[in-house]
């Protein structure tokens, strides 16, 4: 019986340490494995332990991998694998060019945004149905002007998933180093489609210290993925000002990296009474704070 008990242990120890004792994966799985010399590969660890990994791949078969080569092992859902490449996921899957849709950021994931080099803005996911932006305007870096900050708490309800979102919340906002009172809108947004695309109808109300906007705000939004890093974008508002309107039409697109996301396009006012066209250009990035 003590050599038995001796055997185990040492057998245990051998399965530990030695190459030759493979820890079966999860072959459901598809992984994409980065190694340090920047090559990807794409699908199934059959067998992985702490010198070697074992990967089944659909174009060049099964491969084996030295652990200490290996960078990063990401999980990829099915639906990012396009004829054998894997589509980069849309880092600002939440967002449009400045307007939020019915969709959350997931539970320990996050972004920092910025606009034009002075309007920073970086958001939270304290669940996969609520998160929070914090955003300022630094311009007490100049000559100690007057700062506005804000901050954005938001609710996301998946009615039905990839499918229907609603969402709800409130942009509240003051201006640091001026007496003025707190503004802000609270909006409500319902969001059809999946994260790559779809179409959000919104609504909100502005406010400037306890007096609320008389008319409502409407947003009505579009993404469709056009590749595997391309995305074509409209964020548009229209403006009741009682005598008149103004529309707001902003049309661009998304370029992704593995790190950040980069927006542009041209925002077009169109107001009662307008006698020519102007655009002006659009342009930020997002960089990905990553969950769990």
């Amino acid at each position: 019986m003590k050599k038995i008990t001796t055997l185990i242990f040492f057998f245990t120890l051998f399965c530990n340490f030695n190459v030759y004792c493979q820890l079966v994966a999860d072959t459901s799985k598809v992984v994409l494995i980065e190694t340090i010399d920047g090559n990807e590969y794409v699908g199934k660890i059959l067998s992985d332990n702490t010198v070697t990994l074992i990967l089944k791949t659909d174009n060049i078969g099964i491969i084996t991998i030295q652990r200490i080569n290996i960078k990063k092992i990401k999980e990829v859902k099915l639906e990012q694998i396009k004829d054998g490449t894997v589509w980069f996921e849309n880092i600002q899957s939440t967002r449009y060019f400045w307007a939020p849709n019915g969709y959350g950021l997931k539970t320990g994931e996050g972004y920092y945004q910025n606009l034009w080099i002075f309007y920073n803005q970086a958001g939270y996911g304290f669940s996969d149905n609520f998160s929070v932006g914090v955003g300022l305007i630094p311009l007490f870096l100049f000559a100690g002007g007057s700062t506005p900050v804000w901050i954005t708490p938001k609710f996301s309800i998946p009615i039905k998933k990839d499918e229907f979102n609603l969402g709800a919340g409130i942009l509240a906002a003051t201006v640091i180093g001026e007496d003025s009172a707190s503004f802000g809108i609270a909006y409500g947004l319902t969001t059809f489609g999946s994260r790559d695309r779809n179409f959000t109808l919104g609504m909100g109300y502005g406010y400037v210290g306890k007096d609320w906007a008389k008319r409502p705000i409407v947003m009505a939004s579009t993404m469709i993925r056009t590749g595997k890093r391309g995305y074509f974008m409209s964020e548009n508002y229209y403006i009741s000002t009682g005598d008149g309107y103004v529309i707001l039409m902003t049309l661009g697109g998304r370029t992704l990296t593995r790190k950040i996301a980069i927006d542009y396009g041209l925002v077009i006012p169109i107001y009662t009474g307008m006698e020519s066209l102007v655009a002006i250009p659009w342009l930020g990035l997002t960089v990905p704070i990553e969950g769990k």
